[in-house]
């Protein structure tokens, strides 16, 4: 006997309603618990500040402008007094050559790609909180992005196409380039405004490429013919180098946080879901999802590649991930949050146990974390 076209549809409707209110529950709870987390993380950096307005600073302004962005990222308004000193503070690092640094430092590049996001952010928030036609800091980011660029290694510093420090940019003006440095780079230029077209991030793409494990016309380097994974190393030059160690045949391991760095900077640089590097790119964080560990080096740089995880899948604007076989959705924002949630400290702020790059400090690590939240929204 037939069913009735009304009983059938019912059948189809009831089950799928259910479906969509245990759905929308959990997604508020999900929302809950990532609001609470950073609720507890700005209030412990709100202790954790210096009278000066800093955050770390016996390690430079770098940690400082960090926080800040966290704190900017994760919906604390640019006039808050904390965000107020903070600024203020990394304002004082400002020269004449338009760079923001710690003086005497060796992280001018590094730390003015992170003190121009902070100040873009602040600049724009400031803007349209005041209903402002120029923000206060117009001329400050003028100078900085200015001071980024020259940093930049190419044609205007004597380096040519063919060299594999090409499009690439490092710590300071006299340090070989690397794949975490040019993200920021990448990152910073973005964040002012910059078009995928922009010849700086063109370049960079050259660097980038060299950076993928993976053979072709755009990487010619002799490890990337030994381990061609579609993962990414920390950087071509020399002999190259990866955090992650050698293969058994002298390649070089690719790992999760330049993996991410490195396909985010070639979706920024215009590279579309169709390029083979960005396909062979996709395909290595697929079948190394983790929120666990930093796939490739462990514990290692783990909030670093949180930022990295979390922002580049917010690129490429997925909702979840796909196991490789296809039969598994992961959905990492509701991963990265529990992840995230069982490493906060009681007193708000998370801490690596492992503390290579600094990440034993709970001040820059919150910061991290902070930034890797704001991208689970």
């Amino acid at each position: 006997m037939a069913t009735h076209p009304k009983k059938a549809m019912k059948r189809v409707l009831i089950p799928l309603f259910i479906f969509l209110m245990i759905s929308s529950v959990f997604a508020a709870d999900q929302e809950a618990k990532r609001r609470e987390m950073i609720e507890k993380g700005v209030a412990f950096l709100r202790n954790a500040q210096a009278q000066d307005g800093s955050f770390s600073s016996h390690a430079g302004i770098g940690p400082t402008g960090i926080v800040l962005l966290g704190l900017l990222s994760a919906g604390v308004p640019a006039d808050d007094p904390m965000i107020a000193r903070g600024l203020s503070f990394l304002e004082k690092s400002k020269w004449e050559d338009g760079g923001i640094y710690t003086e005497g430092g060796l992280y001018g590049n590094y730390e003015s790609c992170i003190a121009l996001q902070c100040f873009t952010i602040a600049n724009r928030k400031l803007k349209a909180a005041k209903n402002l036609d120029k923000g206060p800091y117009e001329e400050l980011l003028a100078n900085c992005e200015r001071f980024v660029r020259v940093g930049q290694f190419t044609e205007q510093r004597d380096i040519q196409s063919d060299d594999m420090f090409y499009g690439g940019a490092g710590y300071g003006k006299h340090q070989r380039p690397d794949l975490s440095n040019t993200h920021f780079f990448i990152e910073a230029l973005k964040s002012t405004g910059a078009g995928n077209d922009d010849p700086a991030i063109q370049k960079a793409l050259v660097f980038v490429s060299r950076t993928q494990n993976l053979e072709s016309q755009h990487n010619t380097a002799q490890f990337a013919a030994k381990n061609s994974d579609g993962g990414f190393i920390y950087t071509p030059v020399g002999k190259g180098e990866s955090f992650a160690g050698e293969t058994d045949n002298g390649g070089l391991r690719s790992y999760a946080s330049m993996t991410y760095a490195g396909l985010k900077s070639m979706i920024y640089a215009g590279l579309t879901p169709e390029d083979f590097r960005v396909k062979a790119a996709y395909d290595w964080i697929r079948k190394h999802y983790d929120t666990e560990s930093n796939p490739g080096i462990g514990d290692s740089g783990l909030f670093y590649y949180y930022t990295t995880f979390s922002k580049t899948l917010n690129v490429l604007k997925l909702e979840t991930l796909d196991s490789p076989d296809g039969n598994e959705k992961h959905d990492w924002r509701g991963d990265l949050i529990e992840s995230l949630a069982k490493r906060q400290q009681p007193n708000g702020s998370w801490i690596n146990e492992n503390p290579r790059w600094l990440e034993g400090d709970p001040n820059l690590v919150t910061g991290y974390a902070l930034i890797a939240l704001a991208d689970c929204e």
